[in-house]
């Protein structure tokens, strides 16, 4: 199956961390992030687990849970963590998904279905394609999609900034411009005519062209 935006996240169930879970079930009434990672003990993955750790609180804010995916056991996610809290100054404070058969990586599409076998014997660039964030909704469908190349860090700042975004235009018939931050104008969808605008926005908006309206951001 190919998955797109808007696609119905695969269930699935799994050994994390924090142990097994029905991954629908887990996600329950709110947002998720799923990362992924092409194997345990990795620099780059290193530095972007301690870095989505310190990050956490800011993710509980927004009703989003974190969780993430390497193709190694969970008993080395275990010892991972330890190297991870000394080299970035924060552990894992999220389940990490032992997978071993590669199941949830070729149910995401990150590895092709006709690989064989599991994860014993892999390195880092057979998984290289298993480097994708995912954001999940409330409805458990695909809000977001992006895959990092194994060389770059991912910007989880970023991931942030657009789930500030998914959810703000998810409530409110609005989109948002080109390097949007929380707080700054927003556009009015064009499905939205002047006159319905009238009523939702009563202090009015910016008209630079018929379809490019911005107005406040909504509360």
């Amino acid at each position: 199956m190919t998955l797109r935006i808007n696609s119905e996240a695969p269930n699935f169930r799994a050994e994390t961390t924090e142990g097994p879970i029905n991954f629908h079930e887990w996600i329950g009434d709110s947002w998720a992030i799923l990362f992924s990672h092409p194997k345990d003990f990795t620099p780059v993955c290193t530095t972007e687990l301690g870095y989505m750790a310190s990050l956490k609180p800011e993710f509980d804010k927004r009703n989003t849970k974190i969780i993430g995916l390497s193709v190694d056991p969970v008993g080395n996610h275990a010892r991972w963590a330890e190297d991870i809290a000394e080299t970035q100054g924060t552990k894992p404070n999220f389940p990490m998904i032992g997978d071993t058969e590669l199941t949830v990586a070729k149910l995401y599409n990150m590895l092709p279905e006709a690989i064989e076998g599991g994860a014993d014997g892999r390195t880092a660039a057979d998984n290289a394609t298993v480097r994708t964030v995912f954001v999940i909704g409330p409805d458990k469908r695909i809000k977001l999609m992006i895959s990092y190349p194994m060389t770059t860090g991912r910007n989880f700042d970023e991931i942030l900034r657009v789930l500030d975004s998914m959810q703000l235009t998810a409530r409110h018939r609005v989109a948002t411009p080109v390097n949007w931050q929380d707080g700054e104008k927003v556009i009015i969808v064009p499905a939205v005519s002047d006159e319905e605008a009238a009523n939702i926005y009563p202090n009015g908006w910016e008209t630079l062209k018929p379809y490019l309206r911005l107005v406040a951001q909504p509360e």
